[in-house]
């Protein structure tokens, strides 16, 4: 990722995590957007453990993207991988992060609401939501793929 698209990321991360302010119809027609949190539209996915919500771009595809994800409580990824990179900031509650092919919730890292982690691309790893749900922003470019790299 370039580093004017990671500028472009952090600072459409930045405006969306402060205060709103004023009318929308200000910003008509000079080239500002904004979404309201409570405007921002989140789809469950068929299992019914996390929710998403597309802010930027369409992740299927190729080029830049922001998106958010509310993982539920008791729902961690197996060991995988992306082909590009992945930049995440926790908007909420705490995100358990682990890495390596070796499945172990219990070894998981938490962090908090303001953290920045950086996914490396082909980095094999695993996170989740334990016991409270979590919001976090990810940004990258598609397509969002991910595969499986799990050692049993």
């Amino acid at each position: 990722m370039t580093r004017a698209t990671r500028a472009m990321a952090v600072a459409v991360c930045t405006v969306m995590l402060g205060p709103t302010f004023g009318s929308a119809q200000q910003l008509v027609g000079k080239g500002v957007e904004f979404t309201a949190p409570d405007k921002i539209k989140w789809v469950r996915n068929a299992a019914g453990t996390q929710e998403t919500a597309v802010l930027f771009g369409e992740p299927e595809k190729p080029g830049p993207y922001v998106m958010r994800l509310r993982w539920l409580p008791g729902n961690m990824s197996r060991p995988h991988f992306h082909p590009n990179d992945r930049h995440f900031v926790v908007i909420e509650g705490t995100w358990w992060l682990g890495s390596g092919e070796k499945y172990d919730p219990d070894s998981t890292v938490p962090v908090g609401p303001g953290t920045y982690v950086f996914h490396k691309a082909g980095g094999i790893h695993y996170d989740g939501a334990k016991k409270e749900p979590v919001v976090i922003q990810v940004w990258g470019m598609g397509p969002n793929t991910s595969t499986p790299a799990e050692k049993k």
